[in-house]
C-alpha cells in the first residue's frame, strides 16, 4: 500500500490547513501540485471540478474539503493527539476557531496578497505558475475547463505558467473585491488585521499553540490564512515579523512534527481547562464576536430567503445548481461602521452546524458554561443560529440537507 497523496499549493489557503495536520502527525506522505498530469487526468474527472486540496489515500480513495480530510486521518490517530478536543467547552470552542481560520480572515488574507503588487508579485505569480504548470507538462490544463487559447505554451514552459498565473491572479482580484476588500473598506481591513495580530501574540506569549500544550483543529483552521497567504506573501510577511512574532513562531512550529514548545519550557500536552479559560483566549473570541456575527448572520438570513423562495429544493440537490458554483447571490451586512456587500456562501452553515453539534452533546451544566462564554463574547447567536434546511457534505460537495426549524434571532 503507498503513501497518501496530497494535492494541492504552497500559495493555496484552504491547502496549508491539510498539509499543516498531515506534518504536525508526522504523516509520510506526498504532495503534488495541481499542474501534475495526474491531477487532470484522474483527480479533476473523479472530483468533478478544478479544487484544492485532494487528499489520495494510501488505498486510492479521494477526499475533497479540509474538513473532511482531517476527520478521515484523525480516526487513526490516538485520543491523546487527536486535532478534536474530546468535549466540553473547549470543544466547542475548536470549533468556533475552526470557523475564524476558515471564513472570518479572507478579507485580510486577500487584501495583503493582491494590493500590494510591488512587495507581492513577484513571488505570487512565479509561486502560482510554478504548482499550476510544471516542466513539460502544460498541456495538463487542456483536461481542464480554463480556456486559455490556441497559443497557450507556445513560448515553453515559462510562457505557460506566466499565462496560468495571470488567469488565476485575475480571478483571485475579483474574489478579493467580492469578499468586500474595497477602497473605502481597505483602512479597516487593516485595522482589524492588526488588532488580529496583536491579541494572537499576545495569547502565544504564554501558550504554544491556540487551546493549549498541543494543536487541536483550530490551530491547522488559523494555518490556512497565516501561512499561505500571511506569512509566506512577501508584505504580509514583513508585517507579522515585525509586529508579531510570537504568530510568526507558531507558524513554523505547525510545520514541523515536534512539539516545538522549548521556548516555553516544559509544557504538557493537556488542553486548557473549561474552568480556567486565558483570558487571552477570551479576548480572541471576543474579536470574533465583533468581526463575525454580523456577517454570518446576514448570510444565514439570505440563505432562508432563498429557500423560502425556492419551494422545488430537495434534499439532495447540489447547491446552487452545480459543484462549481458555491455562493447563492451577494449579501449586505455592516462592518465596523460600513456597508459592505459579499457572497453568501452556504458552506458556511457547515460550520455552524459543527458548532452547534458539539454543544449538543454537552450535559445542562455545560451548555450553560458556553452559553456564559459565548454571551461574553457576543457569540451566543451562532449556537442557536440556522436556516431551514440542513447543509450537507456528498460525493465531495455541498447539497441541501433535511428541513428543519429556522432560527435567526437569538433564542
Amino acid at each position: 500500500m503507498g503513501k497518501p497523496v496530497l494535492y494541492a499549493m504552497r500559495s493555496s489557503l484552504y491547502s496549508s490547513k491539510a498539509r499543516s495536520y498531515l506534518l504536525k502527525q508526522g504523516i509520510d506522505f506526498t504532495e503534488r501540485p495541481p499542474g501534475d498530469p495526474r491531477y487532470a487526468t484522474e483527480v479533476t474527472p473523479a472530483i468533478g471540478r478544478w479544487i484544492i486540496p485532494v487528499l489520495q489515500t494510501a488505498d486510492g480513495e479521494l477526499i475533497q474539503d479540509t474538513e473532511d480530510i482531517i476527520a478521515h486521518l484523525d480516526a487513526s490517530v490516538p485520543q491523546e493527539r487527536s486535532a478534536f478536543p474530546p468535549s466540553g467547552v473547549i470543544a466547542v470552542i475548536a470549533r468556533m476557531l475552526d470557523m475564524l481560520g476558515s471564513e472570518g480572515l479572507m478579507r485580510p488574507a486577500l487584501h495583503f496578497r493582491w494590493n500590494f503588487d510591488e512587495h507581492n508579485m513577484p513571488f505570487v505569480l512565479e509561486d502560482f505558475g510554478r504548482g499550476l504548470v510544471l516542466p513539460g507538462a502544460s498541456n495538463a490544463f487542456e483536461a481542464t475547463s480554463w480556456d486559455f487559447g490556441e497559443d497557450f505554451g507556445a513560448g515553453g514552459d515559462k510562457e505557460a505558467r506566466a499565462q496560468v498565473a495571470e488567469f488565476a491572479g485575475n480571478r483571485m482580484r475579483e474574489l478579493t473585491v467580492d469578499f468586500g476588500v474595497n477602497e473605502e473598506t481597505i483602512p479597516e481591513v487593516e485595522r482589524s488585521y492588526s488588532e488580529f495580530l496583536s491579541l494572537l501574540s499576545a495569547h502565544f506569549e504564554r501558550s504554544p499553540y491556540l487551546l493549549g500544550g498541543r494543536p487541536t483543529l483550530a490551530d491547522y483552521a488559523l494555518m490556512a490564512p497565516l501561512y499561505a497567504h500571511l506569512s509566506r506573501d512577501p508584505y504580509p510577511s514583513m508585517i507579522m515579523k515585525r509586529d508579531a512574532w510570537p504568530v510568526w513562531s507558531w507558524v513554523e512550529r505547525m510545520l514541523v512534527p515536534i512539539a516545538g514548545t522549548g521556548q516555553y519550557g516544559e509544557v504538557p500536552s493537556d488542553l486548557f481547562s473549561d474552568d480556567a479559560l486565558p483570558q487571552t483566549l477570551l479576548d480572541l473570541l471576543a474579536y470574533v464576536g465583533r468581526e463575525m456575527v454580523e456577517d454570518i448572520a446576514a448570510t444565514v438570513a439570505f440563505i432562508d430567503t432563498y429557500l423560502a423562495d425556492s419551494p422545488d429544493v430537495s434534499e439532495g440537490d447540489i447547491i446552487a445548481g452545480k459543484a462549481t458554483r458555491r455562493a447563492l447571490g451577494k449579501v449586505t451586512w455592516t462592518w465596523r461602521g460600513h456597508e459592505v456587500t459579499t457572497h453568501s456562501i452556504p458552506y458556511r452553515v457547515l460550520h455552524l452546524q459543527n458548532i452547534q453539534a458539539e454543544f449538543d452533546r454537552l450535559d445542562s451544566d455545560k451548555q450553560s458554561q458556553v452559553r456564559g462564554v459565548f454571551a461574553d463574547a457576543g457569540l451566543e447567536l451562532f449556537l442557536d443560529l440556522k436556516p431551514r434546511r440542513r447543509v450537507e457534505r456528498a460525493d465531495n460537495v455541498e447539497v441541501w440537507g433535511a428541513e428543519q426549524d429556522p432560527t435567526l434571532t437569538p433564542r
